[in-house]
């Protein structure tokens, strides 16, 4: 009986089998990746960010460097360095100044007015003020402005406290993981292309689904990158001018906090030149609170219509909610870097959705007998 048995029947083991063991092995090998590439994920995410961003200029020095990758990968680097990294350096160093000073400054103000509680920000004689000056002028009680500034208060105050802890912190990790990125980012300039062109080959779609699947994703991110970051820093940088003239302390700290604002299609900048127009109008400086308004309402807002509009135009059609959804997941699940990967996951989803709708393409065959023409 066993004699009878097919010889290669024990030397390949069945089909099921073998897909059962690679899709265990495929498995474990992911989840054992994932571990060591975890706690290098965003300098990862960050250097293929801008490798991608950058790739036009990169095969442009390519070109002219007859196909040196490595010299060209190099320059890029450095040009990363002293385009993006010094000034975010400079930046940062500033905002942590300027963030502890205010601190400071709260506490010393908090002590002289034996401020305890948030309602005991009531009692300061200049918001007294302030509140006689708008329950004389607009339809609201006294209780109602008490109830939303005590409110205010508090989510600012867990909003400082939470920022100043993660910067002091996060100092020395800052530093470390924005050397690895740009080490990760040279050999992304390098070889970066042609590991992504074999990637893209292993995704089992149609050659036209996926031509169309990148060159929408590309878009995206274009759309994100230029359309939301660029016009959130000239934001950001307009409304800190505008602190520094009027006299208003900490401007870079108020110009980060409206570039971050500018990203809620909500309120945007507004919810940071409105309270500082409050505080000028508290303090009696009536010209300076005007010259804020308008200016945070014609100028930073104006900008915010010209600019997203002209940098986005041609790029990615994509409605703005999946982008402010996808802005604001992302900040929460995956911190900075989440406000672009946010957004493409969310277009590569309803771009695979729609290509569900769509259903497979016809192949060539039957493309040229429907037309009644010759296949090629």
């Amino acid at each position: 009986m066993l004699a009878s048995r097919p010889a290669h029947s024990m030397a390949n083991p069945p089909s099921f089998y073998a897909r059962v063991f690679a899709l265990a092995f495929a498995g474990a090998l992911a989840w054992a990746l994932w571990r060591v590439l975890q706690p290098f994920l965003p300098s990862l995410l960050w250097a293929l960010l801008l490798a991608f961003l950058l790739f036009p200029v990169n095969r442009w020095l390519r070109e002219r460097w007859r196909g040196r990758r490595g010299a060209a990968a190099l320059a890029l680097t450095f040009a990363v360095i002293v385009g993006v990294v010094v000034p975010a350096g400079l930046l940062a160093t500033a905002f942590v100044r300027q963030g502890s000073d205010l601190l400071s400054r709260l506490t010393r103000f908090a002590d002289q007015y034996k401020i305890v509680r948030p309602s005991d920000v009531l009692r300061i004689p200049m918001v007294e003020r302030m509140l006689e000056q708008v329950q004389d002028r607009v339809p609201v009680t006294t209780e109602q402005v008490q109830a939303w500034l005590v409110q205010s208060l508090r989510s600012v105050v867990a909003l400082l406290v939470a920022s100043g802890r993660s910067i002091f912190v996060g100092a020395l990790g800052w530093v470390v993981a924005c050397l690895l990125t740009l080490f990760l980012l040279y050999f992304f300039f390098r070889d970066g292309d042609g590991f992504a062109a074999r990637m893209a080959g292993l995704v089992p779609l149609e050659e036209s689904h996926k031509r169309r699947l990148i060159a929408h994703l590309a878009a995206v991110v274009r759309a994100v990158v230029l359309g939301s970051l660029v016009t959130a820093l000239v934001q950001g940088g307009l409304l800190g001018v505008a602190f520094a003239v009027s006299g208003l302390d900490s401007p870079v700290v108020f110009g980060v906090l409206a570039a971050a604002c500018s990203l809620i299609p909500i309120g945007g900048t507004a919810l940071v030149w409105i309270p500082a127009a409050l505080l000028l109008v508290a303090q009696g400086r009536w010209g300076w609170a005007v010259f804020l308004v308008l200016w945070g309402a014609l100028v930073v807002g104006t900008a915010d219509n010209v600019l997203r509009p002209l940098l986005i135009s041609g790029r990615a059609k994509i409605s703005t909610l999946p982008v402010f959804l996808g802005v604001l997941g992302g900040l929460a699940a995956f911190g900075m870097i989440g406000m672009f990967l946010g957004p493409v996951l969310i277009a590569l989803a309803l771009e695979l959705m729609r290509f569900a709708e769509e259903g497979p393409l016809p192949s060539p065959a039957e493309n040229g007998s429907a037309a009644g023409t010759p296949v090629l």
